[in-house]
């Protein structure tokens, strides 16, 4: 399986945000940008395999600044790294006032997806190929992020195990 570059499946979307998305004080719900994150990250990683992606889990997630209703969400999805089924996506977000022009990164995020093939189970995904230093350090950095996922995966497994006796 050829590999690919981060900008082969980088995405991009933009969303007006309205009355509809804010809470009581005129903030956005972050769950409603939580639901974009995830939906920006599911086209990038499905742009990577060229299969329909699932997600299996988004690390912690912190609101750095409050975004306002009228401000124009930008949310950049570019993958990190790959395994030989999942992917995972750092997802960055920028809220902008349309009329000045100001923008403030007001989060990021980082997720996992599952690539599936036409019965629904896992399917191969093409390695990650970076193209400078920079992605290298991030796929280092995203494979540790990895490796500890796994490790709190098994921990769970094991106090699992040890609870039914």
């Amino acid at each position: 399986m050829n590999g690919k570059s981060t900008s082969e499946s980088r995405s991009t979307l933009h969303q007006l945000m309205s009355p509809e998305h804010a809470n009581a004080l005129g903030n956005v719900h972050g769950g409603w940008i939580m639901k974009l994150v995830d939906e920006a990250g599911g086209l990038c990683a499905m742009r990577h395999a060229r299969r329909p992606c699932v997600t299996v889990g988004m690390d912690t997630m912190t609101f750095d600044k409050p975004v306002h209703v009228g401000e124009l969400l930008e949310l950049t999805a570019e993958v990190t790294w790959t395994g030989r089924t999942s992917l995972e996506v750092q997802v960055n977000v920028i809220a902008e006032n349309p009329l000045t022009g100001d923008r403030v990164h007001t989060n990021s995020a980082y997720l996992v997806y599952v690539a599936l093939d036409a019965r629904r189970q896992p399917a191969p995904v093409p390695p990650l190929i970076p193209e400078n230093d920079a992605q290298r350090e991030r796929m280092a950095a995203a494979q540790k992020r990895q490796d500890y996922r796994i490790k709190q995966r098994q921990l769970k497994a094991d106090a699992d195990a040890n609870a039914r006796g």
